[in-house]
């Protein structure tokens, strides 16, 4: 499955947390946004847990979209941007 997780988080240190757990399940397309691709449902429920221990609840926000293989080909942009990493590779 292919993810999307944008976030938006106050603080900085808690911030830097979020990134660093986000690469290890994913690439970094824009300052908040990750692409988080071929990931399991176990694989995405960890990653989301272990967000959830750093995020602020009140403060905070992180949006995760599930792509479907057919969807992530309908990608569009504008501006400099490389198209998502999955269209290289087959989707689970």
């Amino acid at each position: 499955m292919f993810y999307l997780v944008c976030f938006d988080i106050v603080d900085d240190r808690k911030r830097y947390k979020t990134v660093k757990i986000l690469k290890d399940y994913g690439v970094r397309v824009q300052k908040s946004v990750f692409e988080c691709r071929r990931l399991s449902e176990k694989g995405f429920l960890t990653m989301k847990s272990r967000i959830e221990e750093v995020v602020d609840e009140i403060e905070d926000s992180v949006r995760y979209y599930y792509i479907c293989k057919e969807c992530i080909g309908k990608f569009e942009n504008s501006g400099f941007d490389d198209p998502p990493l999955v269209l290289n590779y087959t989707l689970i």
